[in-house]
């Protein structure tokens, strides 16, 4: 993706406060997580703070096994564009959440190569995939997975890597090429505590220059760290 923009999603977002500084920074995604079981679940955060955020960010309802019908109450709610979906949501339910005008992203957990198997299913049903570490948590684990593996599989849709992506990562997405790559998903290594970020880290990640210009800042917003 050389000359391109890397794009940068910031998931696991709860915290009003925490929310409008990162918003201020002006990530292309930002993930908010309705899954009890996730110690950054925001069930019961107030709508307002979805959608009130500028225009240019892509608010994502991160989910797992919802249903349809759940899916676009949660969206109608909180005025969210897209859906990233973590369960085993069938390709059937993606295609019929596009037909209903979201953008639906699609997490496969990568554990070895038999776990890319699944992006077949998926090919032309999803506008995006984010591959993630397998784990039981269903994301948020820290942990990186070989991202060597995804040059073994014949992927056809744009993808963000995920998975225990730190500030330390800098070089090796530098060194990640794939032509379908276009981005990043950050979480847990960007955090001081379940569901608040460190902006300072944030900001230092999303300022730094990719070869000529890889990634370049949105606007001229400054954010305290």
């Amino acid at each position: 993706m050389t000359g391109e923009r890397l794009k940068i999603k910031v998931c696991g977002m709860r915290d009003p406060y925490n929310i409008s500084a990162v918003a201020a920074m002006h990530p292309d995604y930002m993930g908010f997580i309705f899954y009890p079981p996730s110690p950054r679940n925001c069930s019961g955060l107030n709508p307002d703070f979805v959608k009130l955020l500028p225009a240019d960010i892509i608010s994502v309802a991160v989910t797992v096994d919802m249903s349809e019908d759940e899916s676009i109450s949660l969206v109608e709610e909180y005025g969210f564009k897209a859906v990233q979906l973590h369960g085993n949501e069938s390709p059937e339910l993606c295609g019929r959440l596009i037909d209903r005008g979201l953008t639906v992203l699609k997490a496969i957990s990568i554990k070895d190569i038999e776990s890319l198997r699944r992006v077949n299913d998926y090919e032309g049903a999803v506008n995006l995939f984010v591959f993630d570490t397998a784990t039981p948590s269903k994301g948020g684990s820290g942990l990186k997975f070989n991202w060597d593996l995804l040059q073994k599989a014949e992927i056809n849709t744009d993808f963000l890597l995920s998975g225990g992506i730190g500030p330390e990562d800098k070089n090796k997405i530098l060194g990640f090429d794939h032509p379908h790559f276009i981005g990043v998903d950050i979480n847990s290594r960007f955090e001081v505590a379940p569901g608040i970020k460190d902006v300072g880290l944030i900001k230092r990640f999303m300022n730094f220059e990719l070869n000529s210009n890889l990634y370049e800042i949105q606007g001229d917003n400054e954010v305290v760290d």
